[in-house]
């Protein structure tokens, strides 16, 4: 029997009280996503933050968290100019830069539970599920709770883009390649912007934010935390600012309201050049100087977060502050997992991730049977970020 599974059953819950039985359904589905890895070493890199951010909830401390880094700075003192794509990359940011205070019309008046300019299509999630379990829902009600849905998922942006503001300090210092530096640079800017303006729409027009999800938090610490620069690459570059890149651009599709619009519309084409970054400066190092044992490594480290990533996008700070009172955490995530608009998410987010893992050499025959046994080989042959611009995807 799975973990997650001996605390709904009724012999055990009856005698459990409600608190205390939530509490062992949330560290029995971790303890089985922990027991899931397959790869020791990527079980004893990533194991230690999953503890932290999963079991002991560091990321929703009220406190500033610590996290102590230990890459290796390099500079070169002589400037050699040594990757053509990303100097053409460092001009075309310079160029494109943006006053998230000044650029965007902060005067829209955004009414979130209105029927007009709504944040969210009124079938984002399945409400028949809710009735289902006995809870009827009016339309003010499913209003409310998109509402909140918004809420939770700018928050994990504004969370995330935090966590690349961090490592993308670390990168430009990390990084052997100069040109890769320049442009770094204006990826730290760039991150400062979008936490600059996800903070202040939350703050100051939706009223709703949440704290950072454990998962998000696992990820971030144990990126910030490892030595290797490509590590950070990947990580960040990849797998959470390409998954983002998708979410940003099914949010922009969605939403009908103009200032969230404009706001996503000029983050998506700045992610659009971090995930090109990233691309560009990983394929050259995995397919031709890393060894065959450092890649694999590296992809089943990215399987593994991809898994993470995939299965935990399931907005369990609202279920633990509203919902866990009335249906348990395996019904909640039946209810995400069927809802129309978390599927569209999920679909569009690793179409735009998947390509990457091709192009930079990280989908060989080896791993491929494993995304393919998980659902998500059938976005291997989509553009990777290097193959389409930024208005595609607000297209």
């Amino acid at each position: 029997m799975p973990i997650e599974d001996l605390f709904e059953n009724p012999l055990v819950a009856k005698h459990l009280p409600v608190g205390v039985r939530h509490q062992l359904e949330r560290f029995g589905e971790h303890l089985s996503l922990l027991t899931e890895m397959r790869n020791p070493r990527v079980l004893r890199r990533i194991g230690p933050s999953a503890v932290r951010g999963l079991i002991l909830k560091q990321g929703v401390r009220d406190e500033p968290a610590r996290i102590v880094s230990a890459h290796e700075t390099i500079i070169d003192w002589q400037l050699r100019s040594d990757s053509p794509e990303l100097q053409a990359l460092y001009q075309k940011a310079k160029r494109l830069q943006w006053n998230g205070a000044t650029d965007l019309d902060w005067s829209i008046n955004v009414e979130p539970e209105s029927n007009e300019n709504a944040l969210l299509p009124d079938d984002f999630l399945a409400w028949d599920h809710f009735e289902s379990l006995g809870l009827h829902m009016t339309l003010k009600d499913r209003r409310h709770r998109l509402h909140q849905v918004l809420g939770w998922m700018l928050s994990q942006f504004l969370h995330g883009e935090q966590g690349a503001l961090m490592a993308a300090a670390q990168v430009t210092e990390c990084v052997p390649f100069t040109d890769g530096k320049f442009y770094g640079a204006t990826q730290v800017v760039d991150e400062a912007r979008h936490v600059e303006v996800f903070h202040r729409y939350l703050e100051t027009k939706l009223g709703a934010t949440f704290p950072i999800n454990d998962n998000l938090f696992t990820i971030i610490d144990s990126l910030l935390r490892d030595s290797r620069w490509d590590m950070k690459f990947l990580g960040m570059q990849i797998m959470v600012e390409g998954l983002a890149l998708g979410a940003f651009s099914m949010l922009h599709k969605l939403t009908k309201e103009p200032l969230l619009r404009e706001l996503l519309r000029r983050v998506i084409h700045d992610e659009a050049r971090h995930v090109s970054y990233g691309v560009h400066a990983l394929k050259h190092v995995y397919t031709r100087e890393f060894s065959e044992n450092e890649r694999r490594e590296r992809e089943d480290w990215a399987f593994e977060v991809a898994l993470l990533m995939r299965n935990r996008f399931r907005v369990h700070e609202l279920y633990e502050s509203d919902f866990q009172q009335m249906m348990t955490r395996r019904q909640w995530n039946e209810m995400v997992d069927r809802s129309p608009g978390m599927r569209a998410f999920r679909t569009t987010m690793f179409s735009r991730l998947v390509p990457n893992l091709r192009e930079i050499g990280l989908l060989t025959d080896r791993i491929l049977p494993h995304y393919k046994r998980v659902g998500l080989a059938q976005y291997m042959n989509g553009r990777s970020a290097t193959q389409i611009e930024a208005e595609d995807l607000v297209r």
